[in-house]
């Protein structure tokens, strides 16, 4: 493994840019299209410096980031928010309101596209789950996005997430990742993320002509696109699966 080290933007608020850089660089274009995500990001970042971290390599260049967002919850698999942006918006509006954590929700892991395949996935998650032992969280939780997904987007999830290599292992590499470090599924969330937009909208994001309603396979998407030209709308509803992890 190379020289690296880890620093979180309470330590280096300088390197928000970087961060924000690598994220860029991490997801498709209409991903950064989330509504919540775009309300709530910055917030994220001002508010909870000691969750949000970097992978520096020996040359103190930014290689990997990890983020996070601590909030309250129950345990009940069936009190969980429904995924991806409504935990991002419960853990800003808590912070908000000064309510008491004790549960830290992964939010991104993203790996520079040079460093990918590397086992630098696994690092990183660990990394997340020490952090929450250091901040004495007594769960930790992750929406996990399965990466391999987009090459099946007409499977249904609840099958999808189940699928296992001739090892045993599980198919998909951020479900094995979560699943090597320790995490159990314990619950699909179904909307994890939406993405609303006008046809033109999302053919300037997918590079597609949406020339009739119907369902679109988009390139990335874990599901399909369903778009009604009638009222010039397309809408992602992208599910996601929750993992626990222990501590």
């Amino acid at each position: 493994m190379m020289d690296y080290k880890f620093v979180t933007l309470k330590d280096r608020p300088e390197l928000k840019g970087s961060l924000n850089g690598l994220h860029s660089l991490g997801w498709p274009d209409f991903m950064r299209e989330d509504p919540k995500g775009d309300r709530y990001w910055d917030e994220l970042l001002s508010l909870c410096p000691g969750f949000q971290f970097l992978l520096l390599n020996g040359s103190e260049e930014p290689i990997a980031c990890g983020n996070s967002v601590p909030f309250h919850w129950n345990g009940h698999p069936s009190e969980l928010p429904p995924g991806w942006s409504s935990a991002l918006e419960k853990g800003v509006l808590e912070r908000l309101d000064n309510i008491s954590f004790n549960t830290l929700s992964a939010i991104a892991i993203v790996i520079h596209p040079e460093h990918r395949g590397t086992g630098l996935s696994e690092v990183m998650v660990r990394k997340m789950k020490q952090m929450a032992i250091d901040h004495n969280i007594q769960q930790m939780i992750a929406p996990v996005r399965p990466s391999l997904k987009s090459d099946y987007p007409l499977i249904p999830m609840e099958d999808y997430i189940w699928w296992k290599r001739e090892d045993g292992k599980p198919f998909d590499h951020w479900i094995r990742t979560h699943w090597k470090t320790g995490a159990r599924i314990i619950k699909i969330a179904e909307r994890s993320m939406e993405i609303p937009g006008s046809i033109s909208q999302w053919e300037e994001w997918t590079g597609l002509k949406l020339l009739s309603s119907g369902s679109y396979v988009i390139k990335d998407g874990l599901v399909p696109l369903e778009v009604d030209k009638e009222v010039d709308e397309a809408h992602y509803i992208e599910p996601n699966v929750w993992m626990e992890h222990e501590l």
